[in-house]
């Protein structure tokens, strides 16, 4: 190894030094692995680097010229680790291939009925889809399973001579030295125990170099995380911005199944401050996906934002759909909603930002694929253009360019509002004035009366002491409608090497019970999806608490990484290959 490989999750230099420290230390001290170079190296197999992958090759395939493309997936199969409603906005998909429908993309439920509802606990109000702004309308576009999609994106790469390989986590970041330029990633690291010693199956994995190095990793990032930190990339910007989505897959009887019905809610169970809301979308063969999103700026650490999906499968506008189904699959991830404020420099020495690693989810749609795909697309057309004259490691500037002239930027600038708008007022207040000021951004060119709003604190940031607030009594799961976290983890077929390093570093280990349990109830085993983290106790309940970390459950959604209080959680990539695998979703 010729080069230093940082292992991707710090944002400061004493972080970097913790990790650096911790499992697999041992293993990877001195190691000499094979070089493998490429023009293009692409760390992400979702919509964003495959789209970047496709266009590089149609570009040189078309221009008769030849260009190198790696795609790093760390999921076991493209697809497995995709999660999203999703209703999906085929914009983009029309630029990348017009003829996706003679190609055969997994597109087949256009959208046929859209309706927005308030929920009360004891009722509803449907909202006239006539009130909200045209954006907000779901027409043209469909409902579908985005890993499939992302699954089929990949056939697509595959054809054109892209190089994907599954179940290869990128872990490190390879610095050209010292310069600061991003010279290639670190994959396919195995066979490492609890303890960071080399097992006999270990593998020091494969060094890929690039002219350039796209990340397509997803929200929330480790390689993204420390390249941002290290390039300053957000230091003009606002804080990122995050909600949890939590999804479940039911399959239904056919009297119930409503194909193209598009349904969205506010409210209830969340209370007035609290930010958040459902969708539910009947597709395919009597396929409901049922979700639920929280913001994570909520200050309740008591709250569960599992528990509160669970309990909002209840109300008898939501049950009436699910009744009688059958419930096929869980799972959960973080998006980003700091939209346009909160976009870093999209262009670092030697690589660029794509997709959700930069942040581009329109948070009044609730979509981000299509705009994730056209990053893709955009960074591929300043990527070849580079490598076709002979650059190599300097800044994509042209890409950055291209962003802030594209619709991408058009798009998140006319909805940069709605977001800081409803943190700050509330639902009621807040969601309307958003719909106020999304229909002035539609008849004015993305005008606003507000300007543009601040996101203000970080989400971890937003968390108040246990103090103020009192822990939440949630209903015991029924197991018809609701469940509870094991059993869902369960079906989302979660797995992980057991005895590999955990891939959730603390970095005081005595944090969580010395400061997060005493001032915020160690709101960790509340907020993860998972029951990855647990607080236990002696026979008796109260005493010798102790901090549990079950890594084997997570599901790779970075919550915890966002929303920890004392910011001491730093999520890492797993061996490849672990943690979920979502069929259908």
């Amino acid at each position: 190894m010729a080069e230093q490989a940082i292992e991707g999750g710090a944002v400061n230099p004493a972080q970097e030094a913790i990790i650096d420290n911790l499992p697999p230390l041992e293993a990877l001290t001195g190691v000499e692995r094979e070089v493998m170079d490429y023009d293009v190296v692409i760390v992400g197999g979702g919509p964003a680097g495959l789209s970047a992958a496709i266009r590089l090759k149609q570009r040189a395939e078309r221009d008769g010229k030849e260009i190198s493309v790696a795609v790093l997936e760390k999921s076991a199969e493209i697809g497995g680790h995709i999660l999203s409603g999703a209703v999906i906005d085929p914009r983009a998909l029309n630029e990348l291939f017009p003829d996706w429908k003679a190609r055969g993309a997994p597109l087949e439920t256009p959208v046929t009925k859209d309706r927005f509802m308030v929920l009360g606990p004891m009722g509803q109000i449907s909202l006239p889809m006539f009130a909200l702004p045209p954006m907000m309308h779901n027409h043209g576009c469909y409902i579908a399973s985005l890993g499939n999609l992302s699954r089929w994106l990949g056939e697509q790469a595959e054809a054109l001579g892209v190089e994907v390989y599954p179940g290869m986590a990128a872990s490190h970041v390879v610095w050209d030295e010292p310069s600061g330029r991003v010279k290639g990633v670190v994959a396919g690291v195995f066979g490492i125990d609890r303890e960071g010693r080399p097992t006999g199956d270990f593998q020091p994995g494969i060094e890929l170099h690039g002219k350039y190095v796209f990340i397509a990793e997803g929200v929330r990032g480790s390689l993204a995380k420390t390249i941002m930190a290290r390039h300053k990339l957000a230091a003009d910007c606002q804080p990122q911005k995050y909600g949890i989505g939590l999804k479940e897959l039911w399959q239904v009887p056919a009297e119930k199944h409503q194909p193209g019905l598009a349904q969205h809610t506010t409210g209830w169970p969340l209370d007035e401050h609290t930010g958040g809301g459902s969708f539910m979308y009947h597709f395919g063969d009597r396929y409901v996906a049922i979700g639920y999103v929280v913001h994570l700026n909520y200050k309740n650490p008591f709250l569960s934002p599992f528990d509160e999906f669970q309990r909002f499968k209840h109300h008898p506008a939501i049950s009436e759909h699910l009744e009688g189904g059958t419930r096929i699959s869980y799972g959960a991830r973080a998006i980003t909603e700091g939209g346009f404020q909160s976009v870093p420099k999209l262009a670092f020495p030697g690589g660029a930002l794509i997709g959700c690693s930069a942040g581009f989810v329109n948070v009044p749609r609730i979509k981000g694929s299509h705009n994730a795909m056209k990053t893709g697309m955009l960074a591929a057309d300043a990527a070849y253009e580079a490598v076709i004259a002979g650059r190599a490691g300097d800044t994509l500037v042209e890409y950055q360019a291209a962003y802030d002239h594209s619709w991408v930027r058009k798009e998140l600038k006319t909805v940069r509002n709605a977001k800081p708008l409803l943190s700050k007022y509330g639902t009621t207040l807040g969601g309307a004035l958003g719909v106020f000021d999304l229909w002035c951004g539609a008849l004015f060119g993305g005008f606003s009366l507000f300007g543009t709003q601040k996101h203000g604190k970080t989400d971890a940031a937003s968390t108040e002491l246990a103090s103020k607030h009192a822990p939440i009594a949630y209903p015991k799961p029924d197991g018809k409608l609701s469940f509870d976290k094991l059993s869902s983890v369960f079906i989302s077929n979660t797995n992980h090497a057991e005895e590999q390093p955990a891939h959730l570093k603390l970095l005081d280990p005595s944090i969580p019970i010395a400061v997060n349990l005493p001032k915020y109830g160690e709101p960790a085993r509340l907020y993860c999806p998972a029951g990855v983290y647990e607080v236990l106790y002696d026979e008796d309940g109260r005493s010798n608490p102790r901090f549990q970390i079950n890594a084997q459950n997570c599901v790779h959604c970075k919550t915890c990484d966002i929303k920890d209080p004392s910011q001491n959680i730093v999520w890492t990539t797993p061996e490849g290959g672990g943690g979920p695998n979502y069929p259908n979703m």
